[in-house]
């Protein structure tokens, strides 16, 4: 009856009626196992990750700004510990949805941790703080692996041909369960391509609802007075992974009720989901803090660290993702 209801019948906000749940839930749930193949096996750790920001020097900050590095930083392991701690419950079903949104947070005060360190910018919403960290971090080729991806233009013939440079010719698809490295290459690659399109798609949308636009007296963009429009915004908009991450936690707090909790199969699709999102989620706070080692110097990073451990209420130590 719910299934008929929500997916034939539509809601309020979707009178259309919802996404069928048989393709988000796949999408979900794939897309988190591909990155965890991506940076599992110890690509993306601490030891890697101070590697590879090796070249990054102290960056000179006053105190306000070096406790909000500490802070963000001391919020994403917190969520990280909640999240190790959810991926022993059982059944899934009961803490997944509440998992995407730990695992999206954790991500956020990292890489809010990451913006705050390399040059004093601190968002306070979502929207500002993909960007921000996709302009400062990931643009400059700050990020690591995965989390580096992302696509300079909403313009599709853009961003199709720079999806298709990560894809590496594997035609793994969201679909499937990926279990190779090159399985997760293709998949990982596909949910960018989506993220892509949805972000233009909701560009497009902003486009349709303005004065200009309605001023032309049209209801689609087949006249180039309509396109001059449009076009400019999705040439000069950008997404990257943490665009990813909040759509993802979009997806799951404020849409599609029934992909992650309704269904007799949902607890075998389930399986490992929290478990991967947790393993992808130490990845992205060891590397935001190896990044913020060598912003705040070894004097004070270690400081921060000894004064975590000792004080922590929470199960996951500092010393098991930043030493």
């Amino acid at each position: 009856m719910l299934y008929d209801r929500i997916i034939g019948q539509g809601t309020i906000n979707e009178p259309g009626g919802k996404p069928e749940p048989v393709f988000a839930l796949p999408s979900t749930v794939n897309w988190m196992r591909a990155l965890r193949i991506l940076v599992g096996g110890g690509q993306i750790n601490f030891a890697t990750a101070n590697a590879f920001y090796a070249g990054q020097t102290r960056r000179m900050m006053d105190t306000l700004h070096e406790n909000t590095v500490l802070e963000q930083l001391f919020l994403s392991l917190h969520h990280l510990s909640a999240l190790d701690r959810l991926s022993a419950v059982a059944p899934v079903a009961d803490v997944a949805r509440i998992g995407i949104l730990t695992w999206y947070y954790g991500v956020s005060n990292a890489a809010s941790a990451m913006t705050a360190a390399q040059d004093g910018t601190f968002q306070e919403d979502h929207a500002g703080t993909a960007r921000v960290w996709d302009n400062a971090i990931a643009m400059r080729g700050l990020a690591m692996g995965p989390f580096g991806w992302r696509v300079s233009s909403l313009v599709e013939r853009v961003f199709a041909s720079e999806v298709d440079v990560y894809r590496a010719g594997s035609m793994t698809n969201l679909q499937v369960e990926p279990t190779t490295p090159a399985d997760a290459q293709g998949a990982a690659a596909s949910y960018l391509s989506g993220s892509a399109k949805w972000y233009a798609w909701r560009t497009t949308e902003e486009v349709r609802r303005s004065r200009e636009f309605r001023a032309l007296n049209v209801n689609n963009f087949r006249t180039k007075a309509a396109r001059t429009l449009r076009d400019p915004r999705l040439g000069s908009r950008c997404i990257g992974f943490v665009h990813e991450a909040s759509r993802y936690r979009g997806k799951a707090n404020y849409r599609e009720a029934l992909f992650l909790a309704y269904g007799k199969n949902i607890e075998t699709t389930l399986a490992g989901f929290v478990a991967d999102q947790t393993t992808v989620l130490r990845a992205f706070v060891a590397m935001a803090g190896a990044f913020a080692l060598r912003k705040l110097g070894r004097t004070l990073w270690d400081e921060f660290v000894a004064d975590v451990e000792a004080n922590r209420a929470f199960t996951t130590t500092a010393a098991s993702v930043w030493r």
